[in-house]
């Protein structure tokens, strides 16, 4: 359930109070005006209409730039509430605004983002060339770089050309520099090229695919369902730093043929990700309010859609000649 807070200007009033019957709200209040005069109107949802009740909500009071709207997530309440009629529908558990508030924060280039690159490198370079998979875990865990990865996805499902650009932007600069501090690593620091750890990600397979493919659907559905702790145990199934690390390490000590495998296993992961939390939004709902957003948003959709279909055959046909010739 959500409680969503509106303060506008009271006029609207009669409006929301039909968008909240139109909705099945579970409770309607009329609070306290603000000290500016405006009011202030409570809604109590199901999670399954809340997308609905936002979108509605944002139309009636797009046109008062000091009006505000405030989702608040609720734990319980008392009585409880009758459950909601099941729909053939699919409902987000968690609204677009929610959702677009979380994953954007991992498209930002910052600091912080650039210290977590670096340290989760060392770290995932440490466990690589010791072969202590707990410590490859770890670095899998605090790595940065799935997150603008999902921030693509959902950018393009939005329409947002801000959020898209951002992501790109660091998700190069992540991959860059945690490539190019392993290649240094590779050079300076001699190892012994036989951890096991360090060859499992050499060795990339059909089956790789597979598996990328289905953890980022968990990704997305993880996000948009509100059950964001799901997301540790995809970044260790999926995880895009030890490949890039390996690939690095193996560059740097001149091991190409081995280089190639991490690069192959690094792409096949970037890919399935990106296409697979992209189809998970698409069949979730996930989409802009507006109908020119809409439509904006579905020419940039089938673009991406393809982009990365026809990326994900060439990476299977080069990863299938590789293990045939």
């Amino acid at each position: 359930m959500k409680l969503v807070e509106v303060i506008a200007d009271e006029n609207v009033t009669e409006a929301v109070a039909d968008i909240a019957k139109r909705n099945n709200a579970i409770d309607f209040r009329l609070a306290q005006k603000t000290e500016d005069g405006r009011q202030a109107i409570r809604i109590l949802l199901n999670d399954e209409t809340v997308q609905s009740t936002l979108d509605a909500l944002q139309t009636v009071i797009s046109n008062q730039p000091n009006a505000r709207l405030i989702v608040i997530p609720v734990d319980a309440t008392f009585p409880f509430p009758k459950q909601a009629t099941k729909s053939k529908k699919t409902h987000l558990s968690t609204s677009r605004e929610a959702l677009y508030d979380s994953v954007s924060k991992n498209a930002i280039l910052d600091s912080n983002f650039l210290v977590l690159a670096v340290l989760s490198t060392v770290v995932a370079a440490i466990g690589l060339i010791k072969d202590n998979v707990a410590v490859v875990i770890g670095a899998m865990v605090i790595a940065p770089l799935l997150g603008p990865n999902l921030a693509l996805a959902l950018g393009t499902a939005l329409g947002d050309l801000d959020l898209i650009r951002k992501s790109i932007k660091t998700n190069l600069a992540g991959m860059t520099l945690s490539i190019t501090l392993s290649i240094i690593l590779g050079i300076v620091w001699p190892f012994d090229i036989q951890s096991h750890e360090l060859l499992a990600r050499t060795d990339v397979g059909l089956d790789s695919l597979a598996l990328a493919l289905a953890s980022g659907a968990a990704a997305a559905l993880s996000l948009s369902t509100g059950l964001s702790s799901v997301l540790v145990g995809v970044m260790v199934a999926v995880a895009l730093l030890p490949p890039a690390a390996t690939f690095g390490l193996m560059l740097g000590h001149g091991q190409y043929q081995l280089a190639l495998g991490a690069l192959l296993l690094l792409a096949a992961n970037i890919v399935c990700v990106n296409l697979a939390t992209k189809v998970v939004f698409m069949m979730k709902g996930i989409s802009p309010r507006t109908w020119y957003q809409k439509e904006k948003a579905r020419r940039g959709m089938m673009i991406y859609i393809g982009f990365w279909l026809l990326s994900l055959v060439a990476v299977a046909v080069v990863i299938y000649l590789r293990g045939n010739f």
